[in-house]
């Protein structure tokens, strides 16, 4: 008797515990800025849409919040306050303690925070890319292209890199990433930052890209969203050379781009808020995930890439990718 019992309860609790019989959930997507244009947002609301998908019952909305970051805290506040969501995703480095200070109101509300950190908040669970992998590696490509024998390099040694803005995660490990790659080739090569200003004017990007090549830079890695365009385009024009931080961008300028780091933001959005729907979202975690786990990948297949960067080259940057994802070269989050 006591057996059939035992086994019935295992039975029920596996039945209750399975993601097929999870609670639907009412997920929001806080996108803070736009969706159009920027590879990171758009990959959370498809992976979150995936989730969705496959989950009976649970609902999905999406709400762009715009450039204005002065408005963030007001249309988050609104969008909790509704009372109509039991989860609340977003993505960006500054998100994770704008949600902890609005949550505080209110104390029912569960958030999903992607490409942040915040430990500790038991109504939170983030989770941070390694981009001082992706940064470095990113780097480390740029700087071979610079010295390289490539027909658009000059002698210079001189790489540009336009921001859309500062942030701590820019400053403390993107760049600092950036630089030792660069480093890593060469100690001798220089860096001509420039300031955006925005994540989307095109057209100041391009201006800030030729002044860039004139001065010298004939490898350029934008990280301004949208704004990107203006620095393809630019590099297209004068036959000079560009690399992507988070996006695969091949398509948008095969003659100039020579390789693209991605962050597989869809993958991680999808597998969060499948554990979040089975109920195993562990609130209060925060996480860091690298190219080890399969979430920040090097794209070294695409046509544009095999035509651009020479065999040589290739195999260094394969070398490269192993000695990271085996651990060999560790390059650890600061502060982590």
């Amino acid at each position: 008797m006591r057996t059939k019992v035992s086994i019935a309860l295992l039975a029920a609790f596996a039945l209750l515990s399975s993601p097929l019989l999870a609670a639907p959930l009412r997920i929001a997507v806080f996108v803070p800025g736009v969706r159009a244009g920027n590879a990171i947002y758009d990959g959370m609301v498809r992976g979150v849409e995936r989730a969705v998908a496959e989950s009976p019952g649970s609902s999905l909305k999406v709400y762009e919040a715009g450039f204005n970051q002065a408005e963030w805290e007001e249309k988050l506040t609104s969008l909790v306050a509704s009372g109509g969501y039991d989860l609340l995703v977003t993505s960006n480095p500054s998100m994770p303690a704008l949600c902890a200070k609005v949550g505080q109101s209110f104390p029912e509300q569960r958030f999903l925070c992607l490409d942040g950190m915040l430990a500790g908040n038991p109504r939170i669970h983030t989770v941070l890319y390694n981009q001082t992998e992706q940064g470095y590696v990113t780097g480390y490509l740029a700087g071979l292209a610079t010295t390289g024998p490539l027909p658009g390099a000059n002698k210079d040694k001189k790489v540009g890199f336009l921001i859309a803005q500062h942030y701590p995660v820019m400053d403390k490990i993107i760049a600092p990433g950036f630089e030792r790659g660069l480093k890593a080739v060469d100690p001798g090569i220089e860096v001509d930052m420039r300031v955006l200003g925005n994540f989307y004017d095109a057209s100041k990007a391009a201006d800030l890209a030729r002044s860039m090549i004139a001065a010298g830079c004939d490898v350029i890695l934008p990280i301004c969203g949208s704004g990107n365009e203006g620095v393809y385009k630019a590099s297209t024009a004068a036959g000079t050379y560009a690399v992507v931080f988070d996006g695969d961008d091949f398509a948008r300028a095969p003659k100039a781009i020579l390789g693209c780091t991605v962050l597989h933001q869809d993958e991680l959005a999808y597998a969060k808020v499948k554990a979040a729907l089975a109920g195993g979202l562990p609130y209060g975690k925060a996480e860091v995930v690298s190219m080890k786990d399969g979430y920040i990948e090097f794209l070294d297949k695409d046509p544009a890439y095999l035509a651009n960067l020479p065999a040589p080259l290739r195999a260094k940057m394969a070398d490269l990718v192993s000695r990271i994802k085996s651990g060999k070269l560790a390059l650890s989050v600061p502060g982590l």
